[in-house]
């Protein structure tokens, strides 16, 4: 199984809530690149989309229109401007994420504290050391968190025992800070599907047991390589 998948997508849905949708375009890949489509004030936003053919059916089946497509983190930029570009809409980053705009091939809108009213914003991390700029959308109407990198459940980023998981790398600095106390309805991440049952209190604990299972998930994935 390659860790990225390339050449014909094929696109699979992962995740179907009342307020959005999520798919897989390469649904083989180690990786499971996720991208999402959250309505929110009669207006559809696309989530860091990696580009399938279907995707534009896909989006037409929910209750609005395209506003905007938004990069959710400085490496995926993925399919953003094509999708962008096809809907006549920008791309949508945040004011402080440097290195991102120059490279996307679309017009870019900036954003603070909100991506528009009742989506808030959260600085996520913004650090050097690892290079990592990510900004996570809490879409207050329907309770809707979507976290690009630092939580997720692929198998590289979750323990057995784990239905969400803190990012390898922040495994000993979990984001608890910016992440804790949103209690979302559904939580949808940028690598594989969501949840939706439970979702704050499985928040919760992907952050809280972060530190004590690294040594677990390091242990299982030295296993993974080896076996």
């Amino acid at each position: 199984m390659p860790m990225k998948g390339s050449g014909t997508a094929e696109l699979q849905e992962i995740d179907r809530h009342d307020h959005g949708v999520g798919w897989l375009a390469y649904p083989g890949e180690e990786m499971q690149r996720a991208s999402h489509a959250v309505v929110h004030d009669g207006e559809v936003w696309v989530l860091d989309p990696v580009d399938a053919p279907g995707v534009d059916d896909l989006l037409a089946e929910l209750d609005g229109e395209v506003a905007g497509v938004v990069v959710g983190l400085d490496r995926h930029k993925r399919d953003s401007a094509a999708v962008a570009r096809r809907h006549d809409v920008p791309v949508y980053v945040a004011d402080w994420m440097t290195g991102v705009a120059p490279e996307l091939d679309a017009p870019v809108e900036r954003f603070g504290e909100e991506l528009t009213d009742g989506v808030r914003a959260i600085r996520v991390r913004d650090s050097s050391l690892p290079p990592w700029q990510e900004v996570a959308l809490s879409f207050e109407s329907s309770r809707t968190l979507y976290v690009a990198e630092a939580l997720g459940n692929t198998e590289y980023m979750v323990t057995n025992d784990e239905q969400l998981g803190v990012h390898p790398m922040l495994r000993l600095v979990p984001p608890r800070s910016a992440l804790s106390g949103l209690r979302p309805e559904h939580v949808v991440v940028g690598h594989g599907p969501g949840v939706h049952e439970r979702a704050s209190e499985v928040t919760e604990e992907a952050l809280s047991v972060a530190r004590s299972n690294t040594l677990s998930l390091y242990g299982k994935t030295v296993k993974s390589l080896l076996g």
